[in-house]
């Protein structure tokens, strides 16, 4: 699997452990810059995921090896470290339900470095199995669009698409205001060789609208088994516009959870929207509002990926292609 993963997706590209400290691959720089930021303890890691150096899966591998130094150099913070890394992104869920399970078999008596070194194995062992599903839900020639940066899963179904002689392409949203598409997706998709084009956050219903986009893949920052799922802002209208055209639907989660309580949608600073790499794109009077999640009812998702199978959702017309 690690093969054919786009280099940035690579655990040591992504947070390693060295000096005393983690150190995290900066994904704000990318791609014009790699460049890490270095965290020696796990205060630094908390503010890290809060600043948005890393995304997506990011903040679980930095949140394990927080864990895991922790552990070695302060086992009196080890608690407080998992409360605060937990409270970090409070719609990750799936990181606060691993490391706490983690403290929570620590404490019973076990070694901290190979529950670590499990988790990271079972997800790698998810990622794989879930990209075999993905594989098969690709046609071939397909367009398929994505949202934000889909990851692993979505990488490794485009990889495998590829390798089997299925002709794809892949439209890229720019993903306002941090351009995760523009700077990581995009970048992503060409190192593995896929045939990829960027498109501006508003151009989506064109393509589907002349038939170029035929299948609807992204990754979840949160998703139920009743295949209700939370993604970056975008992937709402994306999925309507996706059930107006007949497109199919699919989101990647390794671990749905197992209940339907949505957590509260985060917004983050108006600032971020007037701004472009740096450039201000807006008077600094104007007033902007920055909803980071969008929640996506099951009537619009064709299904759930999961390493073990698909939750099904509400769109049952378009799902069988």
């Amino acid at each position: 699997m690690e093969n054919l993963l786009p280099s940035i997706l690579r655990h040591e590209n992504i947070s390693r452990i060295a000096d005393g400290g983690v150190y995290i691959t900066d994904r704000r720089a990318l791609p014009f810059e790699k460049k890490e930021v270095f965290c020696p303890s796990w205060r630094e890691c908390v503010s890290a995921i809060k600043e948005m150096v890393t995304q997506g899966g990011g903040p679980l591998e930095v949140a394990l090896n927080a864990v895991l130094i922790t552990s070695e150099t302060h086992p009196d913070e080890l608690e407080h470290a998992v409360r605060a890394l937990s409270e970090a992104r409070p719609t990750n869920t799936t990181m606060k339900r691993e490391i706490t399970g983690i403290l929570k078999r620590y404490r019973a008596g076990e070694d901290m470095k190979t529950l670590v070194g499990e988790v990271f194995l079972r997800y790698d062992r998810a990622y794989d199995a879930m990209s075999d599903i993905g594989e098969s839900l690709i046609r071939d020639g397909d367009g398929i669009l994505t949202r934000c940066f889909p990851e692993h899963s979505f990488m490794l179904s485009v990889a495998k698409a590829m390798k089997n002689g299925k002709r794809i392409r892949v439209y890229v949203p720019e993903t306002r205001p941090y351009l995760q598409g523009a700077h990581l997706t995009e970048p992503c998709l060409r190192e593995i060789g896929a045939e990829c084009y960027l498109i501006t956050d508003a151009m989506n219903a064109h393509f589907m609208q002349s038939g170029d986009i035929s299948l609807y893949l992204t990754a979840s920052d949160l998703a139920f088994s009743n295949a209700l799922v939370v993604n970056k802002t975008g992937t709402l209208s994306d999925a309507i516009l996706s059930r107006h055209f007949g497109i199919p639907y699919y989101a990647f989660s390794v671990n749905p959870s197992p209940d339907d309580e949505i957590p509260v949608i985060e917004y983050r600073e108006g600032e971020d929207l007037k701004h472009v790499g740096g450039c201000a794109i807006a008077a600094s009077e104007a007033k902007a509002l920055y909803p980071c999640f969008d929640v996506i009812s099951p009537d619009f998702v064709s299904g759930v990926v999961h390493p073990e199978g698909i939750y099904e959702g509400n769109n049952r017309w378009n799902r069988h292609r």
